[in-house]
């Protein structure tokens, strides 16, 4: 958009759209041409500090910017646009909360009729984003009032103080009105209770308080513990300080997450399995569809008899045909299944017949139909429909069946260890705490409940769980003291709970809304990233949020979006990813008719360097830290961690320094330009330096000079042949003339001017008003053919340069 405005150099409105986080980037909006005439009063929002104002109506989707003057015209027309939606209102933001280094002089924001709040942003074009403009940000009102209230009934007329904009300039001082109780951060409350809850909400942000305020839900905004609170918005879980411009933003907005820009990407088709047939499509919806280990793969067939086809992950490519492959007679159809954590060839899979049998594949994997399992366990009186292995001991299981019990498995002996009642109603998940201790479940009576199996049958816990009875699933986040728990709401909308593990019964610290679809999400949690992706079957979207112990509890980040849906999606260890890409997880995508490797990558610059705030050192989680012997005992273990370093990689944190690199020149040079008369005297000292001290004797001084009247003879006889033009294409100093003819001239001594040696002249002492010039001739004719001296007939032009002088000066030749 050209400039409309002088000085600020043109404006250029953008929007945000629609739900979309700080890092995504404002689009342009549409400008008009034609202002529609406007049907219901306009609402005037105007910034004192720049004089801009802005103007919409109710009902309106057009929107107008004006410079307002003291002189006239009082009014002047900046720009206008197009939103996409019809307003509702509109209100400003605070100009502390502008990006200032974007060149953001103002921001409006717009309630739509699409209930939406579009964020209206006016920029200023400027080569350099590197540096604070004080041209455009004038010290604006701080947050501080100026005189209390009885100050004001008083007479006291105390002005707002006014404060930088500049962020490394911004003033720390704060302001809580009186009229709130006092607020002590030295005895915060236990996280989760009522009372923690209302102190969060009257904690002071640094940023916040510099004069923006921060969106959030009600559903999701929650206390978090006050030592946590501040340091959280300025810096990022990488551990990297983020510039004064994404402070700015995340005083509106709130923190983002280090991942927000993941990259989920579909591997090469060489990895992939294909010709993939007669896989099974109706598996319960408390089965995740498929298992994987960083060997095999199993999933359930749709022949009779409840067969299991198993494929290795290192022999991709298209299979055979499914005649002629080998499986697993399991002997009744499969309502779950789950590889062994600590043996990554004994399959444990759940039957609607109410028994679990664990099968092991040979040591060079499945090569012929297994008809016998190796145990069968037999309890449940009817249908299991989970089953989970213990993360921390070996040969240790839990099952839930639609019996309404919760039954631990020795697989040693074969035998029953504990069983868990208080359930009322089918248990749609179970899942096994990081530490091994408790185990939380989730049910179709509406209730989530937490266990200590070691410590009695009856539930330590019980809260409020979803209230749609489709199905659920629960996992354990950030490091086990949050459950992070996703179903349906009365509406049938999928939605994320998240409880604190201490306090279940006091209900869910956050609820997240996303989508609506039939299916259940299925969490897939991270513990050294704190990531958790979710997808349905048959989904095509992979949800993928950063899981944090303080509001706003959920940082959104990149979904992953295909055109197919998948069956299931089953992640492998951390050792199976590709550190040297940033590959912080690795996933298998089940299709229709083939297996395909996902993997989820964070973009960096600098990938020669082990990413050390990626890849944190990981849990073995493939080695048992103890028996189950030790564990019925009631012992605790813990595994140990392996550094995922690659040899010969420095880690980031290590790597040297680099001053960054201005892109861009910095605007102080801009605006100490130098004039054109400073440019003429620099130049002109620049040539008299070349020619040393202008006290030296001239070479004209040596020559036999000439009296007056020949000068004025050789001057008329010179003006009389010849035509002096101004050459209107130079006008830099001194002034440039062309000097045309159609003959050698002989110059005002009698020389003959040659067209291949310029000459210098000099005006005698006894004039000094007169005019010195320097003749230089052109070493082309107008037909482009060089001009020769024995040539006197050629046309020709010489360039003179004139300018006035005072004194006799020495002319460089050619200058």
């Amino acid at each position: 958009m050209k400039p409309e405005r002088g000085g600020r150099g043109g404006f250029v409105p953008t929007v945000g759209h629609e739900g979309h986080g700080p890092e995504r980037g404002p689009s342009q909006l549409t400008l008009c041409p034609f202002p529609p005439p406007p049907c219901r009063a306009l609402i005037p929002l105007f910034d004192s500090s720049t004089g801009l104002l802005l103007l919409t109506g109710k009902g309106e989707n057009v929107l107008f910017c004006y410079e307002v003057q003291t002189g006239q015209p009082a009014l002047t027309k900046v720009t206008q646009c197009l939103t996409e939606g019809r307003s509702l209102g509109v209100a400003l933001v605070p100009r502390p909360a502008l990006d200032v280094m974007a060149c953001e002089v103002m921001r409006a924001l717009q309630l739509s009729d699409s209930g939406a709040i579009v964020p209206i942003s006016v920029l200023v074009p400027r080569k350099s984003t590197q540096e604070f403009h004080k041209d455009l940000f004038p010290d604006s009102a701080g947050s501080v009032p100026g005189a209390s209230a009885q100050a004001w009934w008083a007479g006291d007329d105390g002005q707002v103080e006014k404060v930088s904009l500049h962020p490394a300039q911004r003033p720390n001082k704060l302001f809580i009105s009186s009229c709130l109780p006092p607020y002590h951060p030295e005895t915060p409350a236990p996280t989760g209770s009522p009372q923690a809850m209302d102190a969060g909400d009257r904690t002071e942000d640094p940023d916040a308080n510099a004069g923006s305020s921060s969106l959030s839900s009600p559903s999701s905004s929650m206390a978090s513990p006050p030592s946590s609170a501040a340091p959280s918005l300025s810096v990022s879980s990488s551990g990297f300080a983020s510039s004064p411009s994404q402070r700015s933003l995340q005083s509106i907005l709130g923190p983002s997450s280090s991942f927000r820009h993941l990259q989920g990407t579909v591997l090469h088709r060489s990895t992939h399995i294909t010709n993939l047939r007669g896989l099974s499509l109706t598996t319960p919806g408390e089965c995740d569809g498929f298992c994987a280990n960083r060997l095999f793969v199993a999933a359930p067939l749709l022949s009779a008899g409840g067969q299991v086809a198993v494929w290795e992950l290192s022999k991709p490519g298209r299979l055979a045909d499914a005649a002629a492959m080998p499986t697993i007679q399991n002997g009744a159809p499969v309502s779950d299944l789950c590889w062994d954590p600590f043996d990554p060839r004994r399959l444990a899979i759940a039957g609607e017949d109410a028994r679990i049998r664990l099968w092991r594949l040979g040591p060079e994997g499945l090569q012929e139909t297994l008809l016998e399992p190796e145990s069968v366990l037999r309890g449940h009186s009817e249908k299991v429909y989970s089953i989970r292995f213990h993360p921390l001991a070996a040969d240790i299981l839990a099952s839930s069946s639609f019996d309404m019990s919760v039954r631990i498995w020795d697989l040693g002996n074969g035998k029953e260890a504990m069983k868990l009642d208080g359930h009322r109603d089918q248990i749609f998940s179970l899942a096994w705490s990081p530490d091994g201790r408790r185990l939380a479940t989730v049910s179709k009576d509406g209730k989530v409940r937490v266990y200590d199996p070691r410590m009695g049958p009856e539930p330590l816990q019980e809260g409020p769980g979803p209230e749609g009875g489709r199905g659920a699933r629960i996992v354990w986040v950030c490091g086990g003291n949050f459950l992070l728990v996703s179903g349906f709401d009365c509406r049938s909308e999928r939605q994320l709970s998240l409880y604190g593990a201490e306090s279940v019964s006091a209900g869910p610290l956050a609820v997240l809304g996303l989508d609506v679809a039939p299916s259940t999400l299925i969490p897939f949690y991270d513990p050294d990233t704190s990531l958790v992706f979710l997808t349905g079957k048959g989904d095509t979207r992979v949800f993928v949020y950063e899981i944090v112990p303080e509001a706003p509890f959920f940082l959104e980040c990149n979904s992953f979006i295909s055109n197919e849906p998948h069956k299931g999606l089953q992640f492998l260890p951390k050792t199976e990813c590709d550190i040297r890409e940033a590959e912080v997880a690795r996933a298998l995508r089940l299709r229709q008719g083939a297996l395909e490797p996902l993997a989820f990558r964070v973009p960096r610059v600098k990938k020669d360097f082990f990413q050390d705030d990626l890849f944190p050192p990981t849990a073995i989680s493939w080695e048992p830290a103890l028996s189950a012997e030790a564990w019925l005992l009631g012992q605790d273990g813990q595994h140990r961690r392996l550094s995922l370093q690659p040899k010969g990689m420095v880690p980031v944190s290590e790597a040297p320094k680099e001053p960054p690199s201005r892109k861009y020149v910095p605007s102080s040079v801009y605006l100490e330009e130098k004039s054109d008369e400073q440019k003429k005297e620099e130049l002109l000292n620049a040539m008299v330096a070349k020619l040393g001290n202008r006290d030296d004797p001239l070479p004209q001084d040596s020559f036999e000079g000439v009296d007056d009247e020949e000068w004025v003879r050789g001057a008329k006889a010179y003006r009389d042949s010849y035509h002096i033009r101004r050459d209107p294409h130079r006008l830099s100093s001194p002034t440039p003339f062309h000097l045309s003819g159609r003959k050698a001239p002989r110059g005002a001594l009698g020389w003959p001017l040659l067209a291949s040696q310029p000459l210098s002249f000099c005006l005698p002492r006894t004039n000094p008003g007169a005019i010195a010039f320097l003749l230089l001739p052109k070493q082309t004719h107008s037909h482009g053919a060089d001009v020769h001296p024995a040539a006197p007939q050629t046309p020709f032009s010489l360039r003179a340069s004139f300018w006035a002088t005072t004194s006799r000066r020495r002319l460089p030749s050619g200058s």
